[in-house]
């Protein structure tokens, strides 16, 4: 991360943290920078272990940045749910006494044989005996394995389905849950509702659908994991308070016929990094509702450009601006005419070439989704203080929490 760069527009050299997008406005910046709040990140950290009942593991795939895991690490999230090899290596590198969990339901035997002997990796995912049978020969039949199941659940709560891609049917899950049970030291069960779940119905319903593949195949359930899912704030999405989320699940499962030591999983991604950052850029041309700006479906904006992403935004303007809202359309900035997001974006009437707008909740998929495409690339980076454009934790988290960090 870098603090300010002349050659990108941001004329006056700064250390240390600033306290808005409009400090960073002020210099004038010609590529999109990128405003990171890590006391937003620790504060969602803390949320999560505190009051999830039971173990929070972050879903790297969300934000893969080594600054944001050492961050969440210092809010007490010691468990990474990884998804590929690269992901290992990452947090392994980055924090060396993680727990790192493989939950990917289909991987290269190499990764998994990389994870368990390199790095440690003891927990895995698997959809089918295949799989499970991969694990086997990768691990040369472990006995100290976590096997978790992962069950096809609804999406039909979620703004986005991931109800199609992995998941074995309940109906279908019993020789998958016995053929893991022989190989496992411990034997979980793991489901995904959805990306942006809007109701904790999204929870107890896939509950449901565990309760009837453990009774189906009669085995004993060492671990439940209920996956991500877990919403944040944005336009036209506002959610009930994660705590009816976490009631809910804690009510599910306590009626489960599972191990009397049985653990509670979860593993939240966008509820613990969408905060973390937001995106201030430049308008570089007007044409009537269409505003063409620094970034945009190839750099941080791709949920707004390929699934109608809403996000917040805000024009940062010296006095800023008496107009009206009004709703705008955004293009990119390659050459691309599927460089656009729809929106609606609401902002001022008179917003005209020249004036920075800064885009919130992007710290979820928009830094992990970058491209380089055209030869437009992400900018640099700044830290700074005030508060995320939307929060599902401001004020919720007023003392201080013991943290995995010990400062001397």
């Amino acid at each position: 991360m870098h603090e300010h760069h002349s050659a990108l527009g941001l004329a006056a050299a700064h250390s240390g943290t600033v306290s808005g997008a409009a400090a960073i406005a002020k210099l004038r910046p010609a590529q999109p920078v990128t405003l990171l709040r890590p006391h937003a990140a620790r504060r969602a950290a803390r949320f999560f272990v505190e009051k999830f009942p039971g173990k929070p593991m972050y879903a790297v795939k969300a934000n893969p940045s080594p600054d944001l895991l050492q961050v969440l690490w210092e809010g007490g999230v010691t468990h990474f749910d990884v998804a590929s090899i690269a992901e290992v290596r990452l947090v392994a590198r980055t924090l060396p006494e993680a727990t790192l969990c493989f939950m990917h339901p289909v991987k290269a035997e190499e990764a998994i044989a990389e994870a368990y002997f390199t790095h440690g990796v003891r927990t895995f995912s698997l959809d089918t005996v295949e799989e499970l049978e991969k694990i086997v020969r990768a691990t040369h039949g472990a006995r100290d394995l976590t096997l978790c199941v992962r069950l096809r659940v609804s999406s039909d709560h979620s703004k986005l389905s991931l109800a199609s891609k992995f998941g074995v049917e309940a109906a279908e899950a019993a020789p998958v849950l016995m053929a893991a049970r022989q190989a496992a030291d411990a034997l979980g069960i793991c489901f995904h509702v959805g990306s942006q779940a809007m109701t904790p119905a999204a929870y107890t319903q896939a509950m449901e659908r565990v309760r009837a593949a453990i009774v189906e195949a009669g085995v004993t359930v060492d671990v439940v994991d209920v996956g991500g899912g877990f919403p944040s704030v944005y336009p036209g999405m506002e959610p009930p308070p994660l705590e009816a989320y976490f009631a809910a699940i804690h009510e599910a499962f306590e009626s489960l016929p599972v191990s009397y030591s049985a653990e509670l999983w979860c593993e939240p991604g966008r509820a613990l990094c969408a905060e973390y950052a937001s995106l201030l850029v430049r308008v570089e041309k007007r044409r009537g509702e269409e505003l063409y700006i620094n970034d945009g479906a190839y750099g941080a904006l791709f949920d707004a450009a390929h699934v109608g992403w809403r996000f917040p935004t805000d024009l940062i303007r010296d006095g800023g601006s008496d107009a009206k809202d009004m709703a705008f359309s955004f293009y990119g900035p390659t050459c691309d005419d599927m460089d656009r997001m729809a929106g609606p974006f609401m902002l001022p009437a008179d917003i005209a070439a020249g004036d920075y707008i800064e885009i919130g909740m992007l710290g979820a998929y928009g830094c992990a989704m970058r491209t380089g495409f055209n030869g437009f690339t992400a900018g640099e980076a700044v830290i700074v203080e005030d508060e995320p454009m939307a929060s599902l934790y401001r004020g919720t988290m007023e003392q201080p929490v013991s943290s995995n960090v010990i400062t001397l």
